[in-house]
């Protein structure tokens, strides 16, 4: 997946269905549908809740992290200084600034690629410059560190 901008659910279930190499009849039964179902979901862009939980657990890929991550990179952060403040709510409450390693990936090789500028991914995603430079600083220091171990596992072999 490239992009976690737009998803298709029914597509992404389909390519981890196909990966897995699990009969069509092991799924038709864990549904207790019948296979031209099975197809509908595989060309439907959004599953109802329930349905990705069930393929979530099938097909052991937890579906949900794609969505969480786009909310990570595409939806506002809040802004703690507004005089808006939120009600207490009684709703389980997550903090938004924990990248997984795959969102870090994601943007350090958009700007090592060129593809954006620092400051073009500051805008669009709202990612502190201080953060962006540790990561690609880390980013930096861990791709020299595997490729002197590689150069070195190869010297002394």
């Amino acid at each position: 997946m490239k992009s976690f901008k737009n998803i298709n659910a029914g597509a992404l279930i389909k390519l981890r269905f196909l990966e897995s190499e699990m009969e069509i009849a092991r799924v038709c039964n864990f549904f207790n549908c019948s296979e031209e179902e099975i197809e509908k979901m595989f060309d439907s862009k959004s599953i109802d809740t329930d349905i990705l939980l069930k393929w979530s657990k099938l097909l052991e890929y937890d579906f949900f992290r794609i969505y969480s991550q786009h909310l990570i990179l595409f939806s506002p952060q809040s802004n703690a200084y507004s005089g808006n403040k939120e009600k207490p709510s009684n709703m389980p409450q997550f903090r938004k600034n924990i990248y997984t390693k795959e969102v870090i990936d994601f943007i350090t090789g958009l700007i090592t690629s060129g593809e954006k500028n620092i400051g073009q991914v500051v805008e669009k995603y709202s990612i502190p410059k201080t953060t962006l430079h540790r990561w690609i600083v880390k980013y930096q220091n861990h791709e020299k560190r595997i490729h002197k171990e590689y150069n070195t596992s190869n010297i002394n072999n």
